[in-house]
């Protein structure tokens, strides 16, 4: 059969594309509508390598495939209770795929009126992230044991026939709950926006032609193309090879005979060494290769044969065929896994730290009222009379529950979380979930790959090395045909060894010659090499590209070559140049060793810098590289990063102990040589010493790794399986946009740790002034005026998120015991500068307020503008507020003002049991009242200088306790726990093995024993 062909047009050449609707991306390519000329796979590099320009020099805005009309639609908007994307798709039977369905053809594929109706009835292929309707979702702000006190207090301010209170208490938590849902939504769709840009994509054969799709509009029944490099958008069974179309009709005399091997859970399918009789699975050659490491842990590639199985989001390593896609996503197997995953979902650190701030504070709310209590019983006060009057047990209790809890705050820390995260999307960082910024900001450790993060992945080959002998051009044409000729998406070493072919015009002319492709094997960690058959003129060659050591281990060239070449190698690695063997053989004849590449990827420009920054907010970079350890030390050294890089064989077979192995991984500035297995075992370890460790990755072997981190970051280019697993997915290239992405996330934690000292010293300073007052004096402020107090320290402060905030130069805690120690000294002041406010009235000349007033009025006013200005003394003074933070507040402040000069909420009582003119207990009259509650401006504006000086105090005290070290370090976790003996128990563990043998009777037993080499191998 002829091979397919596909057509170009000039423009998609030069950057290096199909054109639009051309879905095929190997090594031969299936006719495409709009011919402009036919080109054959040589045919097609020669052009390729021709008019090749690098696509990030161009300006033009990249097309977006557009959702199709059914993912806008959406539920009617009285359907409130109703949830998912698509109002067409059901549960009902959604997993269960009719045979028949199962049956298109491979030619044809489904019809657009096929699609529509599958689409139907399975809704998107994609894994829904248990998506919370609209209003679920804000009815989930009214819960937590902040604002259940909060509706407990509704229920009281209802049963007193407070209906003010009872109102502007209901108020504030709608307010709260509107504020948190809107802020919560605007983050949550920039960030939407963005994913859009990293969607999984699939090629599909949909009448009769080949297109690219998003993976979510996939239906079970789509004949799909998988090829090597992509990852398998939807659980498939494999049918035949693209190369061999012809192999349909085998497949569907098999299918008809039932003579598939049905769907196995993919990490029970270890071995089939048993099995190679059964089935049609190991009949022939196998026709692609996947990597299961997600699903399995396995990091060696599987062969699949013609009816096996290949799974959603695992990644095809060798090979190109087609698939029917046999269910969707959210019935895969790992959608399945996912859903078990949700179904057992942890409340998150972040919210039970939230918790307990709010069962803390409940605690002290529940211990003042019954101080509150005790006082009132001894003063005689009756539990809900007068009805009238504050001074009874219930309207205490009452006051001190509005008081005492912050409604705001569970509102005030997610609005601040999520416009971090709309932030960070803007900077080309996607947060996947919103606690993943309290891990960021807390990392200590950040683990780095080196190509595309360290270095600028900008290869380029330097003089190559050519044995004694060889010509130049044939070693290039020899390295250009062991590589992937997939243009669409090649590999960089593949690419640039393909373009630098413009510098060699003699071998560009041998590959005209015509060349036909029989196999070609792409490059895995075992073999170290990538390997192409191909056939010219009836002569057949294996050419192999790879490590210098794997290539010259085929060949049988003398000692004096080899040495020569072993040096050569050396010399480049010293130099920091990657090295690529070549060699080649000719029908059944011997190997011969062609020479050597030398690549080279420099660092880039702001990565030294970077890493000096990094250090110095105390999160020092290690390297793991799969290169070899000369080059890994060379690339250290250029980026000042330290010198102490140990290969990873080290950490398996260095025979060291346990604590001996984590304190290697502790020291060292990189490894070099590592499999996805090291990388996720230098985690561990450092996780195990107490670390907080950040992991870059980008291939879907580094998926497991990427879990295990405590903050995954995938990186620019990354695959979707690496994507999927990582807790920030990066869309800009370097090392220098995590780190900004730190620092971000540590100015993000230091906004609601500055709101949460300020909430819980509020909260004690009126709990503390009002408890004292109600037992000492029976007074206390009026509960209309409380209300408003809370309601305007919320409104005041929802604009911390927004505010201006300095970044810790050390990993951040939350340091909980410092938070309360903090607070406690802040609120007993500020409780303090109440009771002198207060306690000046007493005097005959009225104290500090000198003027006519009200008592109720210039409390609130006092209290207002203290509290209010509190936030100024929290958040630090290292940057100077924001205009929305500091606009906030002086809006609130001059409610307040105008509220206490017009005495807006006094009702003739100031909240004692006496009515005005209020005698002293020294047997003098104080504080002349006016009649209507209103204040004069002398009296207010010797407030605001009052509250002025006050919050001066509550400044310096604050600046001193920061400076006590003491203080500096308490909550703290030690980041470098050390266990010695633990340690090396697991050391031991670790190297010990089950053995079977038989005894001296010829009985079966089985014996503890340690590990032989070989087995460390296998593991």
């Amino acid at each position: 059969m002829a091979a397919p062909r596909v057509s170009f047009s000039d423009k998609d050449l030069e950057n290096g594309e199909h054109a639009a609707g051309a879905g095929d991306r190997s090594r031969k390519w299936s006719q495409a509508p709009g011919n402009i000329e036919d080109l054959d796979e040589y045919t097609a590099l020669q052009k390729y390598i021709s008019t090749y320009r690098d696509p990030k020099a161009a300006d033009s805005p990249e097309n977006q495939v557009q959702d199709g009309e059914d993912a806008k639609k959406g539920k009617a908007w009285w359907q409130f209770w109703r949830s998912g994307n698509s109002s067409q798709a059901t549960d009902k039977d959604a997993g269960v795929v009719p045979e028949e369905w199962l049956e298109s053809d491979i030619k044809q594929g489904l019809s657009t009126s096929d699609v529509e109706n599958r689409r139907k009835r399975c809704g998107f292929n994609e894994i829904m992230t248990e998506k919370e309707n609209l209003f679920i979702k804000f009815l989930m702000f009214f819960t937590g044991p902040i604002l259940y006190t909060m509706e407990v207090a509704v229920l009281l301010a209802a049963g007193l026939r407070d209906w003010i209170d009872f109102g502007v208490i209901i108020a504030i938590l709608l307010l709260n709950a509107a504020v948190g849902w809107y802020q919560e939504k605007q983050a949550a769709d920039v960030v939407a926006s963005l994913k859009g840009d990293i969607a999984m994509k699939a090629i599909v054969i949909r009448q009769g032609q080949e297109q690219d799709i998003k993976a979510r509009e996939l239906v079970p029944g789509d004949i799909i193309v998988i090829e090597e490099g992509q990852t398998v958008p939807a659980d498939a069974r494999l049918i035949c090879d693209y190369e061999a179309p012809g192999d349909f009709e085998k497949y569907k005399e098999l299918r008809e005979q039932h003579a598939l091997n049905p769907e196995e859970d993919p990490s029970g399918s270890e071995d089939k060494e048993g099995d190679e009789d059964e089935g049609v699975a190991q009949q022939g050659h196998s026709i692609i290769a996947t990597d299961q490491s997600a699903i399995t842990g396995e990091s060696l590639a599987v062969d699949k044969f013609m009816g096996d199985v290949v799974y959603y989001t695992t990644g095809c390593k060798r090979g190109k065929a087609y698939a029917v896609a046999t269910t969707s996503a959210k019935y895969s197997f790992v959608g399945r896994t996912a859903t078990l995953v949700q179904g057992a979902k942890d409340q998150g650190h972040f919210k039970a730290i939230m918790n307990s701030i709010g069962t803390a504070l409940l605690v002290l709310v529940m211990f003042w009222v019954l101080i509150a209590w005790i006082g009132g019983f001894f003063r005689h006060l009756k539990l809900a009379t007068p009805e009238a009057s504050d001074n009874n047990l219930l309207h205490y209790t009452l006051i001190l529950f509005i008081i005492g809890v912050p409604v705001g705050l569970p509102v005030v820390t997610t609005t601040t979380l999520a416009v971090g995260a709309a932030y960070l999307a803007k900077q080309k960082a996607i947060v996947q979930k919103l606690t993943a910024i309290e891990s960021l900001a807390g990392v200590d450790v950040l683990c780095s790959d080196k190509t595309g993060t360290l270095t600028a992945n900008q290869l380029s080959i330097r003089e190559p090395y050519v044995a004694e002998g060889e010509d130049v051009n044939w070693m290039m044409a020899c390295a250009a045909l062991a590589s992937s000729h997939n243009i669409k998406s090649l590999d960089p070493i593949d690419k640039v060894t393909i373009l630098t072919l413009k510098r060699y015009p003699k071998a560009r002319d041998i590959l005209k010659d015509d060349w036909k492709t029989e196999k070609f094997t792409p490059f895995d960690p075992v073999s170290k090499r990538i390997t192409c058959i191909v056939t010219l003129r009836g002569d057949r060659f294996t050419c192999a590209k790879g490590a210098p050591k794997a290539v010259l281990n085929l060949t049988e060239c003398s000692r004096e070559t080899a040495d020569l070449f072993r040096d050569k190698a050396t010399e480049f690695a010293r130099r920091g140049f990657r090295s690529l063997g070549v060699a080649y053989q000719k029908n059944n004849e011997p190997w011969v060793l062609l020479g050597m590449l030398s690549m080279f990827d420099p660092p880039r420009e702001d990565t030294a810098q970077t890493i000096v920054e990094a250090q110095q907010l105390g999160v020092p970079v290690k390297m793991l590289t799969g290169d070899a350890i000369a080059i890994a030390k060379e690339t250290c050294k250029m980026l000042a990063l330290g010198t102490k890089v140990y290969n990873s064989q080290k950490l398996i077979h260095g025979g060291l102990s346990g604590t001996t192995q984590h304190d290697l991984v502790e020291r060292a500035d990189g490894f070099a040589e590592v499999f996805p297995e090291h990388k996720y075992q230098v985690v561990e370890m450092l996780q195990q010493r107490g670390h907080l460790t950040a992991m870059t990755g980008d291939g879907v072997n580094d998926a497991p790794s990427l879990k295990k981190a405590d903050c995954g970051i995938a990186v620019e280019g990354a695959s979707e399986a690496a994507q999927a697993a990582a807790d920030i997915v990066f869309l800009a290239p370097g090392l220098s946009t995590i780190v900004f992405a730190i620092k971000t996330a540590r100015q993000i934690f230091q906004r609601m740790k500055s709101y949460i000292q300020y909430r819980i010293a509020l909260c004690l300073h009126l709990e503390l002034y009002l408890v004292t007052s109600m037992v000492i004096i029976q007074e206390t402020i009026s509960a209309d005026l409380i209300v408003f107090i809370a309601l305007f320290a919320d409104l005041a402060t929802v604009a911390i998120a927004y505010d201006n905030a300095h970044s810790d130069p050390r990993p951040v805690e939350w340091q909980l015991p410092k938070i309360w120690v903090i607070s406690v000294i802040l609120g007993i002041e500020l409780a303090l500068a109440t009771w002198i406010v207060r306690g000046t009235m007493f005097l005959p000349n009225g104290g500090i307020i000198v003027n006519f007033g009200n008592i109720q009025e210039v409390l609130f006013l006092e209290v207002a503008l203290t509290e209010n200005w509190l936030i100024f003394v929290t958040r630090g003074g290292a940057t100077f507020p924001s205009w929305q933070l500091v606009s906030a507040i002086f809006f609130v402040d001059v409610l307040a003002t105008i509220f206490c000069i017009f005495g807006w909420l006094w009702h003739g009582t100031d909240g004692g049991l006496h009515t005005p003119p209020y005698p002293n207990p020294m047997g003098a009259y104080y504080y002349k009242q006016t009649p209507h509650g209103w204040t004069s401006v002398v009296t207010v504006v010797s407030v605001w200088a009052y509250s002025i000086g006050v919050i001066i105090i509550l400044a310096i005290t604050y600046f001193c306790l920061n400076q006590i070290p003491a203080l500096a370090d308490l909550g703290r976790k030690n980041r470098s726990m050390h266990d010695t003996q633990m340690e090396n128990i697991i050391g031991h563990l670790s190297k010990l093995a089950l053995r079977h043998e038989k005894d001296e009777h010829g009985e079966s037993r089985f014996v503890l024993a340690t590990k032989s080499t070989e087995d460390e191998d296998d593991d």
